[in-house]
C-alpha cells in the first residue's frame, strides 16, 4: 500500500516520501525497507532510530530525524488498524459445509458460515456474516448475534446468547453448568443450574475460557469487555462493560464487578463480593471482601497497594530487626544480672 494512502485511512500525518509502499508490518528488529514497523514505547527509541523499517508509526517524528514516519496520537491503535489493512484475514466461505449438522428450524443470516463438522441446535438463531468455525457445538436456542467470529471446538450450550462482533477462540465453554451442591451428612447433591450466559456486543473470549451458566438467572459479560485464555468466570457472575480479565483469572460465583475494571493475571475474586468501577486488581492477587470504585488492590488478601507496598517492605525487614532484637535482648540480660561477688 502506498505510504500515503496508509496514512489517510488510519488518520495519520506523513512525514516523508508518500509514494513510498509497504508490504507488511514487522517489529523494529525485524523490518527491511518495504516494511511497516512502529514505535509506541519511548525505552525503544534507539532501535527505532537503528531500525532499516521503510516506515514507523510513532507519536511524533522528533525522535526520528530523517527517517518516514506516520505520525499518530495512537500508534498502538494505529499500528492494530495498520495489521489489519496489511494482513487481512482470510474470509470464511458462506455457506453451510456439507459434514455440519444444522437443524432444520435454525435460523441462519445472510452472508454466515458454517464450518466443517459444526453443530447448530434446534431453535438457534446466527446472524449475518457469522463464522462458527469447525467443530463448534451451538444446543438448543443459541442465539449469535452478526459478525461474529467463533473459533473451532467452541461450545455454547442450550438457551445462552452472544451478541454482535464477538470473539470466542478455540474451546471456549459459554453455559456449562456453575458448580453448585447441597452438602447433608457429606454427600453433595447436585443443585440444577437452569438459567443462562449472555455475552454481550463486542466481547473477546481466550482460548479455553468457562462461562457458567447461573443457576438462576443471567451469568453476563458487559459490552466490550476482553477476556485473555483459561479464565474462569462461575454460575451468576455480572461482569460490567469493557472490562479486562487476564489470563488465568477466575472469579467466583455470584459476584459482580463494575465497568473497566482489571483483573491482572492469576488474581480472582472469592464469591458474592462487589467489585467497584474501573478497579485495578494486581497480578496474584485474591480479594476477599468488596472493593470500592477506583482502588488499586494488591496481595493475598487483597488491599490497598499501598498499605501491600508497606507491608512488604516490613517483611523484607524482618531479619534486620530480629537481629536487632538479639542484641538488645543480650544488652538488657547483662545490665540485669548480679555484679560478681555482690547484690543484683
Amino acid at each position: 500500500m502506498r505510504l500515503q494512502e496508509l496514512a489517510d485511512r488510519l488518520g495519520a500525518t506523513l512525514i516523508g516520501d508518500g509514494e513510498r509502499t509497504v508490504v507488511a508490518v514487522r517489529p523494529l528488529d525485524a523490518a527491511g525497507p518495504d516494511d511497516l514497523s512502529f514505535l509506541h514505547n519511548p525505552k525503544y527509541a534507539a532501535q527505532a532510530r537503528a531500525s532499516r523499517a521503510g516506515a514507523i508509526l510513532a507519536r511524533d517524528a522528533e525522535t526520528l530525524p530523517g527517517r518516514v514516519v506516520l505520525v499518530c496520537a495512537e500508534p498502538y491503535l494505529a499500528l492494530a488498524k495498520a495489521i489489519g489493512l496489511l494482513h487481512p484475514a482470510e474470509a470464511a466461505a458462506p455457506g453451510v459445509h456439507p459434514t455440519a449438522v444444522v437443524a432444520d428450524d435454525a435460523v441462519i443470516g445472510a452472508g454466515a458460515s458454517i464450518g466443517p463438522c459444526a453443530v447448530v441446535g434446534p431453535g438457534c438463531r446466527i446472524g449475518g456474516r457469522s463464522v462458527i468455525g469447525a467443530g463448534c457445538v451451538l444446543g438448543r436456542r443459541v442465539e449469535v448475534g452478526e459478525g461474529c467470529l467463533l473459533h473451532p471446538r467452541v461450545v455454547v450450550e442450550d438457551g445462552c446468547r452472544v451478541g454482535s462482533r464477538c470473539i470466542l477462540h478455540a474451546g471456549v465453554v459459554i453455559g456449562s453448568d456453575g458448580y453448585g451442591f447441597a452438602t447433608v451428612a457429606g454427600v453433595h447433591h447436585k443443585v440444577p443450574q437452569v438459567g443462562i450466559v449472555v455475552i454481550e456486543d463486542d466481547v473477546e473470549l481466550g482460548a479455553n475460557v468457562c462461562v457458567d451458566r447461573a443457576t438462576l438467572g443471567e451469568t453476563r459479560i458487559g459490552r466490550g469487555t476482553k477476556v485473555d485464555n483459561l479464565v474462569q468466570i462461575a454460575h451468576n457472575v455480572q461482569v460490567g462493560e469493557g472490562c479486562l480479565l487476564v489470563a488465568q483469572v477466575g472469579i467466583s460465583g455470584s459476584t459482580t464487578i463494575g465497568h473497566h475494571t482489571v483483573f491482572a493475571g492469576q488474581s480472582g475474586a472469592a464469591g458474592h463480593l462487589h467489585i467497584g468501577d474501573r478497579v485495578v486488581v494486581g497480578a496474584k492477587s485474591a480479594v476477599y471482601k468488596d472493593v470500592p470504585d477506583g482502588e488499586f488492590v494488591t496481595g493475598i488478601p487483597a488491599r490497598p497497594h499501598r498499605e501491600w507496598l508497606k507491608a512488604n517492605a516490613g517483611l523484607q525487614r524482618l531479619d534486620q530487626l530480629r537481629e536487632r532484637l538479639g542484641r538488645l535482648e543480650e544488652a538488657v540480660r547483662r545490665l540485669e544480672a548480679p555484679e560478681e561477688g555482690g547484690d543484683q
